[in-house]
């Protein structure tokens, strides 16, 4: 998710789950290979296991970047074939390459020679007119003949030009029939579901058919839901984090790169949503908001937002407080 998944926020969702498989924004084959590597494909060992999710469509390009990638640690390679944005779009590589089968299978080909890591796609089900079930099956049966294995599907299709991003996020519906029908098909293959899944009761539900389920939006607006994962649908028997833990495992990070010259609200805009529904989350998202932003803004500012939050919200293992009060 551009602008979103960035280290800092993967560095906090490590403190609430260490079985996740965590992934970084988009980035193109042209920043990698022409811009800041450090501040495009830098990372903390911390974050691990992590994917890196690349964009782009030539095949030399995307596999320079695979080897870069893996000399720098990462644990897989993502391409990516989904994203509907314009700028995307014109940049011939996101949800367009669905378009475009052959390309990408020469890429996955490409990338694998280049790399012992796992090398993954994410897609739509369609895009524009290309929407049959027929050209999902082609595009699939196309890369996974390349060497593809492992297929993270977002249930909606897209349309490139008259939907913006937000839009192709929430009005093509979901068909997660369609994700099925293709499981069944290619039995053989990982398919992994994606769009629209809220919580982990409902990926709990969905993992009765699919090998895997990519939850974006949801944990991000909401991050709390990943401290059960570990124990919900990984089989750990430690108990949740509380929130409150979760915090203090970040701060060692965040004044780190205090030091490092980042401001405060870089790093906790992304925790801006771990009291959702809960007494105090007012109170944390104002303090962190009004005041992180401004300059010289530092771990005081943590406390004070912490502060207003009630010890039985910071402390409580899994989410027990159900109903949402003033503050």
């Amino acid at each position: 998710m551009m602008d979103w998944t960035d280290r800092h926020c993967r560095v906090f969702h490590r403190t609430l789950t260490r079985r996740t498989l965590l992934y970084t924004e988009m980035v193109t084959t042209g920043a990698i290979l022409h811009g800041d590597r450090e501040r495009h494909l830098g990372f903390s060992g911390a974050e691990h296991p992590v994917a890196l999710q690349l964009g782009g469509s030539d095949a030399a390009a995307l596999a320079e970047c695979a080897r870069i990638a893996t000399d720098l640690g990462y644990d897989e390679i993502n391409l990516n074939c989904g994203c509907p944005s314009d700028r995307v779009s014109s940049g011939s590589f996101g949800a367009c390459l669905m378009g475009t089968p052959d390309v990408v299978a020469r890429a996955v080909e490409a990338m694998r020679a280049a790399t012992p890591l796992p090398v993954t796609v994410k897609h739509r089900i369609g895009i524009d007119d290309l929407d049959s079930y027929g050209h999902l099956r082609h595009f699939v049966e196309t890369v996974a003949a390349a060497g593809g294995e492992t297929f993270i599907v977002h249930a909606r299709k897209a349309w490139l030009s008259g939907l913006s991003p937000k839009e192709n996020r929430e009005v093509p519906p979901l068909r997660y029939d369609v994700v099925q029908r293709l499981k069944a098909d290619f039995p053989q293959l990982t398919l992994i579901l994606n769009g629209g899944v809220p919580d982990l009761a409902a990926a709990r539900r969905h993992l009765a058919w699919a090998d895997g389920v990519m939850i974006g939006r949801a944990a991000y607006s909401d991050p709390y839901l990943l401290a059960s994962a570990d124990r919900d649908l990984f089989g750990e028997s430690a108990e949740p984090v509380t929130r409150r833990e979760a915090v203090e495992a970040y701060l060692p990070y965040v004044a780190g790169q205090l030091a490092a010259g980042q401001p405060l609200n870089r790093m906790m805009k992304h925790t801006l949503g771990l009291f959702a529904g809960q007494p105090g989350a007012r109170h944390w998202k104002r303090t962190l908001s009004e005041q992180g932003h401004r300059p010289g803004a530092g771990l005081d500012v943590v406390r004070a937002a912490l502060a207003g939050v009630p010890d039985e919200v910071l402390d409580a293992r899994g989410p027990v407080i159900a109903v949402a009060q003033p503050g």
